[in-house]
């Protein structure tokens, strides 16, 4: 079963990724592998880095080629060995964050259209102004999260949100206003266990 967590830069996915996979563990009695985009490999470090001088169609192209040998070198083989598999980011991020660099969302969707589409993606929301609050109180911000705002990333997530309605992804938004990390994990868990209980019976 994959598994995404998206959101906006600041809502909170790093830390309750790492805690659904903890409690995900205990819950569905099986491995949990915890993975993120862009990914820790080479290409993944690189992009990291590269961020700041690299904009619009290249960044996107980039980071689609990393998503590509994510799906193919990390995600599959973990699903194959029987393994949950939770992403911190995925395609939702490039349908926001590359349009937050002037690339328009359809020639997002080409570079991306033939990734492994998930079992669920889980899709983070909270204020905008509890967001702008954790992203002020970093040290320092990537060029596109300086360049985003709370507000405009939360109006294309909703956009990206439509858009992969109408191409049949399963999506669920998860409320995380006036919940901490491990209430919003509760949430997550009550949502998974019908998805868990279908795929444990089939």
């Amino acid at each position: 079963m994959f598994i995404v967590i998206e959101g906006p830069n600041g809502v909170g996915k790093t830390t309750v990724a790492g805690l659904l996979a903890t409690r995900l563990r205990h819950r569905a009695g099986r491995p949990v592998h915890l993975t993120t985009e862009p990914t820790r490999t080479r290409l993944g470090k690189l992009l990291r880095e590269a961020e700041a001088v690299i904009h619009g169609r290249a960044l996107a192209l980039a980071i689609a080629a990393d998503r590509t040998m994510h799906v193919e070198d990390e995600i599959i083989p973990a699903l194959d060995a029987g393994n949950i598999v939770i992403s911190d980011r995925y395609v939702q991020s490039s349908l926001v964050l590359q349009r937050v660099d002037a690339v328009d969302l359809r020639e997002i969707w080409i570079y991306n259209r033939y990734v492994l589409q998930p079992a669920v993606s889980l899709y983070l929301t909270d204020d905008p102004h509890v967001i702008g609050a954790r992203l002020a109180a970093r040290p320092s911000l990537t060029r596109l999260e300086a360049t985003g705002t709370p507000e405009r990333e939360l109006q294309l997530y909703g956009q990206a949100i439509e858009f992969l309605d109408r191409h049949s992804w399963h999506q669920v938004k998860i409320d995380c206003r006036g919940r901490n990390p491990d209430q919003v994990v509760s949430v997550i868990l009550d949502t998974l266990d019908p998805l868990l209980a279908r795929r444990s019976a089939a």
